[in-house]
């Protein structure tokens, strides 16, 4: 059945940044790369505007117009908007593993390179072309000891395997069109493929919950101190930021009017992370600890422990542990500064 261009930018409009519109052309790559990126980081979307017509030519295309596609030994003419693409997603890719996977063993040499060239070769495989996927990640792994250990790695990495996929690019072996295939074993690899992506990353969001939403209140407690001179803007400001918790509070019938931005907090930080849980131990503290508590135990323990008064060799490492162990619970004690 013949692709509808009137379909295709009807579902550009409404789940472009999703990638439905390239579903519906059996484009899976290209959807996979927009569910992944939110169509291009938004520009890409808004670049189809004038690119659907010939993605739906492209679907649509019969068999004269498949004999006549340029013999594999020659090569795609290179395209600057593809490399720029293949740069731009392979350091995402590399982003998102310094951020969910960057605990793992052989990161910086395995883990790292793989998952920047993985970006790069989805790029590269949107449309009619397709790299060479081998030697794609051999010049990942290759580029990626060089810069090892450092959290700029992704972008010489992207852009080694960016050259390389350029050098290698042809044209995708004919074959049965996606978008004749059943939908459902597409939709099941796209979802597998989706969630090996996001699924890393949800982890480390979650493991971190406590770290990031303290680091994220200190920030707007900061943003709002600076209008400390102006009370009504500081004021308008801060109901512009607890918004998002404001409505939850009226879908859920909650109250919002009194310290909201600490009952988010104490609605959300239930669990101690790690470092906390540790720190609890180092003082002989419950996890249900006031700031007067960990105090008395910060300063036995201090005294007890410090290098002019303990004459153990342990004695020194031990007082810098009780005292960082004492910063990290103070942290989660600070009082945030809101209304």
């Amino acid at each position: 059945m013949a692709k509808s261009v009137m379909l295709a930018y009807a579902l550009w409009a409404v789940g472009g940044p999703l990638g439905l519109h390239h579903l519906y052309l059996g484009r899976d790559s290209h959807a996979l790369l927009w569910m992944l990126t939110l169509g291009g980081f938004g520009f890409g979307w808004a670049r189809e505007v004038i690119r659907i017509p010939a993605y739906v030519g492209e679907a649509n295309q019969d068999a004269e117009r498949e004999r006549k596609r340029p013999p594999a030994m020659v090569p795609p003419p290179v395209s600057p908007v593809r490399f720029a693409g293949q740069v731009c997603v392979g350091i995402y890719f590399g982003t998102v593993a310094l951020i969910g996977l960057n605990s793992l063993s052989f990161f910086y040499l395995i883990v790292l390179p793989l998952c920047v060239g993985a970006g790069v070769h989805l790029v590269s495989s949107v449309g009619q072309q397709t790299s060479d996927l081998q030697k794609t990640l051999t010049a990942c792994l290759i580029t990626s000891p060089v810069f090892y250990g450092s959290t700029l790695s992704p972008l010489p990495i992207s852009l080694a395997a960016s050259v390389t996929a350029a050098q290698h690019r042809r044209f995708k072996t004919p074959q049965t069109p996606q978008s004749t295939q059943e939908l459902g074993p597409r939709l099941y690899r796209l979802g597998l493929a989706w969630l090996a992506f996001s699924a890393p990353l949800g982890y480390c969001i979650f493991h971190n919950t406590t770290a990031t939403l303290y680091y994220l209140s200190d920030c707007v407690a900061a943003l709002l101190d600076i209008f400390w001179f102006l009370p009504w803007l500081r004021n308008v400001l801060e109901y512009i930021l607890l918004m998002p918790y404001r409505i939850l509070c009226v879908l859920t019938g909650g109250g919002y009017y009194e310290e909201a931005w600490r009952k988010v907090l104490e609605t959300l930080l239930k669990e101690h992370t790690e470092r906390e849980k540790e720190a609890l131990q180092v003082l002989s503290l419950e996890a249900e600890a006031s700031l007067e508590e960990i105090t008395r135990s910060y300063r036995e323990l201090a005294k007890t422990w410090h290098p002019d008064h303990n004459p153990r060799k342990d004695a020194e490492a031990m007082f810098v542990k009780i005292q960082e162990a004492y910063e990290v619970l103070l942290r989660r004690h600070k009082p945030h500064r809101f209304k």
